[in-house]
């Protein structure tokens, strides 16, 4: 809808033509409020700035779905991380145990191979025999010389 009053003056037509009489800029034929007439510059700016900003929203889109995708694979690592951890202490905690047990079946094996500890049958008495060689007091050694105080 078009709310321009337009007036138009019909007297400057009247007697002679445009060429002798030209409208000039104080008294205008037609009066109202038109919408200034927008340059072709004016519109292939406003085109590029329109596209530059759908693309940015693509752009920004495009990185929040990367970094949701992003943040839900290091949720997961943490997750299994985590899980490793669990396994691993619980590996070192079997592991120890099974080394224990290891070492008790090794003594026990050990044992009942060599029988220490089995009681004995009977007890054998034995006399007391001389020794066969003399022992000899040993000579005391004196120093030869007399120690300086000193190098």
């Amino acid at each position: 809808m078009n709310t321009a009053r337009v007036v138009v003056k019909e007297d400057s037509y009247k007697s002679q033509g445009y060429a002798e009489n030209p409208i000039k800029e104080e008294n205008p034929v037609i009066e109202g409020y038109f919408q200034k007439e927008i340059s072709q510059k004016a519109m292939a700016i406003r085109k590029i700035n329109k596209s530059l900003c759908c693309l940015l929203g693509i752009a920004v889109l495009a990185a929040l779905v990367s970094y949701y995708f992003a943040m839900s694979n290091e949720l997961e690592l943490n997750k299994l991380s985590r899980q490793i951890t669990a396994l691993n202490d619980e590996n070192a905690d079997l592991q120890n145990h099974l080394d224990r047990l290891k070492s008790f079946d090794n003594v026990d094996n050990t044992m009942t191979q060599s029988s220490l500890l089995t009681k004995a049958g009977k007890v054998i008495e034995v006399q007391a025999v001389a020794p066969s060689t003399s022992i000899s007091e040993k000579p005391v050694k004196t120093a030869s010389f007399d120690w300086a105080v000193g190098y």
